[in-house]
């Protein structure tokens, strides 16, 4: 929660801060281009991202690749001349991937690609049994409790290609959700159709909602995989047919004991506002398929890079940690521990952002700031558009998954929009590697976070804190650049 002293002494001081100082930056205009011209020549963001998935590779919660990954981001940040460099604790359960294997049986023989979900139970042994289609989610909820026992559920509805990612909000609940239905319902075991736009025989994983069940009451997830998008609709051909479908499935997996990795963090100390803190970063840990470059080596690279170029100039006024966060993949565990840590300081945090989505072009800024930094936000909308980016005039920006954290304790957030018209191709699958990211889309992005990190690192600015459930609109206040105020 938001320091209530420190807060009423931030409410007064606003009362003597004009809004031309609020929105005051001390970054010249020149000094400003001559940043985004260092970050869009730099590689630096490329060499790291190059660096963790080929020395590293993919860094699956609980494994020797997760500790691997946390001492190659402390020996990154003290290579790179951080000022401070420290781990922070990150307890979960420890979900172990086993075997995974899926056939038709009847009435023909395919061998079927999956891939188990993350925190599948397994099954007992290789179980046989006819599936049931439901075209969405909601046509699972529908059937009667106990109607599927015996049966393996199957989920087939396709997730819509989208450039902001929007298709997969409706297609995820088949994954986090279903199992827990598809147990309701009397199913032995569930498969979905990969949450993925792709048309390739290689399965996207990802995790199921609260699948440690630690909300009894929504009971136990039945073992569940992913079926690669072809695959699924060899499935669903089969089922079209009329005739009882049935499969051969066996997973392995489980829930075995605890483990603790750690947050790392690294600090560039400001010059004068010591205290005051400028917190971005993305998370270290990666499904295990692919090598986990899109999603998130990216966002770490481009983080890192963009800190690292604005204070390789002038020392910046205000402090900058880049926070690699653990385990976002089964549950937000290091973004949990994070806020918890700093639950008491949350309003040292001036300003937080991610980066969570690939290395796609940002074309957009989205905010979530206080009505007295609206004019600063304006500003530096203005600095932006050179980068082909526009402002979304609602400030409603969440902060993505593990700086959301932080967004719900009250610190104000900036949300850069990637292009991810192709994002969800590769994502959580073998096929997340290196050569999908464009080195000059990646430069763009770390032009853009470089923008940010440096308006708000050099600015008087107090950008939070966001109270309540606030709703501004930044096309309450007019735009240079934009007087009508449209989109």
């Amino acid at each position: 929660m938001i320091n209530k002293q420190r807060l009423t002494a931030r409410i007064i001081g606003f009362l003597f801060i004009s809004m031309s100082l609020t929105a005051s930056l001390t970054v010249s205009a020149g000094q400003l281009t001559e940043l985004q011209q260092r970050a869009m020549d730099s590689n630096l963001a490329w060499q790291l991202v190059e660096s963790l998935t080929t020395e590293v590779g993919a860094r699956m919660p609980a494994t020797a690749k997760d500790a691997e990954g946390v001492q190659w981001m402390g020996d990154k940040f003290t290579e790179l001349g951080f000022d401070k460099v420290w781990t922070e604790p990150v307890t979960f359960p420890r979900w172990v991937r086993g075997t995974e294997s899926a056939r038709m049986i009847a009435p023909f023989t395919q061998p079927l690609t999956i891939i188990g979900l993350g925190g599948s139970p397994a099954t007992a042994g290789e179980i046989t049994a006819v599936v049931v289609e439901f075209k969405t989610y909601k046509d699972l909820e529908a059937a009667a409790d106990g109607s599927l026992k015996g049966k393996i559920a199957y989920i087939s509805n396709r997730m819509e290609r989208h450039k902001n990612g929007a298709g997969y909000g409706p297609a995820v609940t088949a994954r986090s959700r279903g199992p827990y239905m598809a147990n309701q319902k009397g199913a032995l075991a569930l498969l979905i159709r990969s949450i993925g736009t792709d048309t390739e025989r290689s399965p996207h994983t990802g995790g199921i909602s609260n699948s440690q069940h630690k909300e009894p009451e929504k009971g136990m997830p039945v073992p569940a995989a992913a079926l690669s998008n072809p695959d699924a609709d060899l499935l669903s051909h089969a089922i079209a047919r009329g005739k009882p479908v049935s499969l051969a499935l066996e997973i392995s997996s489980g829930y075995k004991g605890e483990y603790t990795s750690h947050n790392v963090i690294g600090e560039i100390t400001g010059a004068t506002a010591v205290d005051e803190i400028v917190v971005v970063g993305g998370h270290l840990d990666s499904w295990d398929p692919g090598t986990g470059a899109i999603d998130d080596a990216a966002g770490i690279g481009i983080m890192t890079a963009a800190a690292k170029l604005v204070a390789a100039g002038q020392r910046p006024l205000r402090s900058i940690w880049v926070v690699a966060f653990a385990n976002e993949e089964q549950g937000l565990y290091g973004a949990k521990a994070f806020a918890a840590a700093h639950a008491g300081e949350m309003d040292r945090f001036v300003l937080g952002g991610e980066s969570d989505f690939g290395a796609g072009r940002v074309y957009r800024i989205r905010a979530n700031v206080s009505n007295e930094a609206l004019p600063a936000i304006h500003k530096l909308a203005k600095e932006l558009k050179p980068l082909g980016i526009e402002l979304d005039l609602e400030n409603k920006a969440g902060g993505s998954a593990d700086v959301g954290r932080l967004r719900a304790a009250g610190v104000a957030v900036i949300d850069l929009s990637q292009d991810g018209t192709r994002y969800f191709d590769w994502h959580h699958t073998a096929n997340d590697t290196l050569d999908k990211i464009d080195p000059q889309e990646l430069a763009q992005n770390v032009a853009a976070w470089a923008t940010v990190i440096n308006a708000a690192a050099n600015s008087d600015t107090q950008f939070g804190p966001i109270i309540g459930d606030e709703k501004n609109q930044i096309g309450n206040v007019v735009l240079e650049n934009n007087p009508s105020g449209k989109k």
